[in-house]
């Protein structure tokens, strides 16, 4: 019989806090239309930020599948590396590398003849971040993150949790999807979910009810 077993100190503010971290953050982060109109800083602060936060919050719900043997606990492993390397990638190249050119662009005092350049990142199909593209590494990223948190969420209600965590889960992994973006609404929707379903997952283990696999 598979349980969801108690965690220290430390795994809980990984666990609660890295998406809660990532789901603050994405508030901030700017709606891109005219890439050479972004305001640069914050949208450079945000996406450093981002390379760091988004493996953390796939490790956050890999803790929350962590002791479950089987083939779900699995996908949902495999897909939350997948999301992380997929959305590093993405972050990297569409964040920080066109955010980059575009400060470069801006302080050459001649800005339009990098516009080819910045546009060839911006817009490319695999790692581009244009509202006007599909680029291959979000959208892969993006089907990681809701494949992963709905497996999560079937492990989480086998080992007993609760309806409550498990549709916090589900709401997870629907937010990149639905609203195609991490910045506001998708991004706060999905991280803030996994914070708060992490939370009472949390209290289920401790100070709540023992949870044990039926």
């Amino acid at each position: 019989m598979q349980s969801l077993p108690q965690r220290g100190p430390l795994e809980t503010v990984l666990m609660v806090g890295a998406p809660f971290a990532l789901a603050v953050l994405e508030l901030f982060h700017p709606h891109p239309g005219d890439v050479f109109q972004l305001p640069l800083r914050v949208w450079l602060e945000v996406h450093y930020a981002q390379i760091l936060l988004f493996p953390l919050a796939a490790l956050a719900v890999v803790l929350i599948v962590r002791g479950n043997a089987g083939l779900v606990a699995g996908i949902a492993r495999v897909a939350m590396f997948a999301f992380a390397v997929t959305f590093v990638a993405f972050d990297t190249a569409a964040g920080v590398v066109t955010g980059v050119l575009v400060q470069a662009a801006q302080a050459s005092g001649a800005p339009q003849q990098w516009r080819a350049p910045v546009l060839a990142v911006w817009t490319h199909p695999i790692i581009g971040g244009s509202p006007d593209t599909t680029p291959l590494l979000a959208v892969a990223g993006s089907v990681a993150w809701s494949v992963g948190l709905a497996m999560t969420a079937i492990v989480v209600r086998r080992c007993g949790g609760s309806w409550i965590a498990a549709l916090l889960l589900i709401v997870s992994s629907l937010g990149l999807s639905v609203f195609r973006t991490h910045a506001w609404p998708g991004g706060p929707v999905s991280f803030g979910a996994l914070a708060i379903a992490a939370a009472w997952i949390r209290w289920e283990r401790t100070g709540g009810r023992r949870v044990t696999a039926t």
